[in-house]
C-alpha cells in the first residue's frame, strides 16, 4: 500500500515506523532524518490542503494519513477526501473538536459525555468571575490550538489571570475564548479510539507526562514521556470510556453532519466523582503514540484504511502484553524558550540496546551531515519489555546514550506506577 504520512515530528516517526513494519511503501511529508530511513521524504506545506492532494496525486497515494493538529483543522483532509483519496482524519468540522475547547465542550453536552464543569470567557472579566466562582487550583485553557501548552493549572489567581490575559490578547481570525474549568482530581489516562464516522476502535490506554519537571512541577509541555499498559486501571474502564464518551461523541457529530473519520484522543481523568474528559484531540497525541504503537501487533495501515473507508466493523486489533515507556529528549531553556542548533550524538548506540529505539521529532541535518537539533523537543527514547521496569530501565539506559548538552529529560517517567504507588480515588 502506498501511503503518505503528512507531519514531521516523533508521533510521525512512530507511525512511520509501524506502517513500515506492516509493509507499507511510505512518503512522509515533510519528514525528518527519522523517517528518512523508513521512506521517502518530500517538502509540502502541511496546512497547505491544495499542496497536500496534489502531492497525494503525484505519489499515487492510496491512503493520505494526517499526523497533525493544524493540518486537520485547516481543512486537508476535506480538500484530499474530495480528490477521491482516502484520508485517515477527520474534515475541518469535526476537527474543531480539538480546535475549539468550547465546541468541545458544547459537543459534549448534548452528547451527555461526563466532563469538568466550565464557563466560556471572552473578556478578563468574566475570567475572574469565573476563576473565583470554582476556587483554586485554576484551570485555564487556551480555547484554540496550542500544541498542548494552552492549559495552565496553578492555585495562584495571579498567574492564571495572566495566562488567560494572554490568550484573550492573541490576534487571529476568530475572536479569542479562554476556558475555564473546575480542577479534576486523580490520576489522567490517554485512550485513542479509532472511527470510521460510525464504528469505534479502542487502542490500548497510556498515561503522558505534561509538566516538564519531576514530581509534575513546572510549566506544561507537550509532553515529556509516557507509558502503556495501565495495570492500576479500574477494570473495564477501555469499554466504559467507548460506551459514555468515545460513542456519544461520534454520533452527536455524525448528528451535525460532521462524521469523524480518524482517530479520536480522549484525555481523561479518574476522579472521586468518577470518569471526566479533560479534552478531545482529533489526532494521535505525542508522546502516547509512541508507546501504543510499540505494543501493536495488527498490521497498522490495515486498520487506518479501513477506518478511512468505512469498515472499522472488520477490524480487530492484537497487542503485546509487555510495556512500553518512552521518555522525551528536550532541548535546553524548553518549554519556555527552547535553544535550538546543538550537536546530537549517540542515536546509533542507544539504538544497539536490546529493546530500544529512537524517534525523531526536533532534529536536522546541518550543511556538514550532522544531526542537530531543530526544535523543543528533540527526541523521543522508546523502551519495551515484558514488565514495566525492564520497559523503563530500557529507556532510560538508551536516554544515557544520547549526548545533546544541557538537554531537557525528566527522570520520573512511570516511577510511580513502577512502584505501584498510581491510586484512582474512591
Amino acid at each position: 500500500m502506498k501511503i503518505l504520512l503528512i507531519g514531521s515530528g516523533a508521533r510521525e516517526h512512530a507511525l512511520a515506523r509501524s506502517l513500515a513494519q506492516a509493509g507499507a511503501d511510505l512518503v512522509v511529508a515533510p519528514g525528518n532524518p527519522g523517517t528518512a530511513a523508513l521512506g521517502e521524504n518530500r517538502a509540502v506545506e502541511a496546512t497547505d490542503p491544495a499542496a497536500v492532494t496534489a502531492l497525494a496525486r503525484e505519489v499515487g497515494a492510496d491512503l493520505v494519513v494526517v499526523g497533525p493538529e493544524a493540518p486537520l483543522v485547516a481543512g486537508v483532509a476535506d480538500a484530499v477526501r474530495a480528490a477521491g483519496i482516502p484520508v485517515f482524519g477527520p474534515d475541518a468540522a469535526a476537527a474543531r473538536l480539538e480546535g475549539s475547547k468550547a465546541f468541545a465542550k458544547d459537543v459534549m453536552a448534548a452528547a451527555g459525555v461526563p466532563t469538568a464543569m466550565a464557563h466560556v470567557c471572552t473578556t478578563l472579566a468574566e475570567v475572574e468571575a469565573a476563576v473565583d466562582a470554582f476556587g483554586a487550583p485554576y484551570v485555564i485553557k487556551d480555547d484554540g490550538l496550542a500544541a498542548g501548552k494552552g492549559v495552565v493549572v496553578t492555585s495562584d489567581r495571579a498567574e492564571a489571570l495572566a495566562h488567560a490575559a494572554a490568550c484573550l490578547a492573541k490576534t487571529d481570525d476568530e475572536a479569542r475564548a479562554v476556558v475555564v474549568e473546575e480542577f479534576l482530581d486523580g490520576p489522567e489516562v490517554s485512550l485513542f479510539c479509532l472511527s470510521d464516522g460510525t464504528s469505534v476502535v479502542p487502542l490500548e490506554p497510556a498515561q503522558d507526562f505534561k509538566r516538564i519537571g519531576e514530581g509534575d512541577t513546572g510549566p506544561n509541555t507537550g509532553g515529556m514521556g509516557a507509558y502503556s499498559p495501565l495495570d492500576w486501571a479500574p477494570d473495564g474502564l477501555v469499554d466504559e470510556v467507548v460506551a459514555r464518551v468515545a460513542q456519544p461523541t461520534i454520533e452527536e457529530l455524525a448528528r451535525r453532519g460532521a462524521p469523524f473519520v480518524g482517530l479520536l484522543y480522549c484525555g481523561l481523568a479518574l476522579t472521586s466523582r468518577g470518569l471526566r474528559v479533560i479534552e478531545f484531540n482529533a489526532r494521535f497525541g505525542d508522546p502516547e503514540t509512541q508507546v501504543v504503537l510499540a505494543r501493536l501487533r495488527s498490521p497498522l495501515d490495515d486498520a487506518l484504511l479501513a477506518a478511512a473507508t468505512g469498515r472499522l466493523d472488520q477490524v480487530e486489533l492484537t497487542w503485546d502484553a509487555g510495556s512500553a515507556v518512552t521518555v522525551v529528549v528536550a532541548a535546553p531553556g524548553y518549554p519556555e524558550g527552547a535553544v535550538t542548533g546543538g550537536t546530537i550524538t549517540g542515536v546509533e548506540a542507544a539504538e544497539e540496546l536490546d529493546d530500544v529505539w529512537v524517534l525523531h521529532a526536533g532534529t536536522a541535518r546541518d550543511a556538514d551531515g550532522e544531526l542537530v537539533s531543530s526544535g523543543g523537543r528533540v527526541l523521543s527514547v522508546v523502551g519495551a519489555g515484558a514488565t514495566l521496569a525492564r520497559a523503563r530501565g530500557a529507556a532510560y539506559a538508551g536516554v544515557e546514550r544520547i549526548g545533546l548538552a544541557d538537554a531537557r529529560v525528566r527522570r520520573d517517567i512511570a516511577l510511580a506506577a513502577e512502584h505501584g504507588e498510581v491510586e484512582v480515588p474512591g
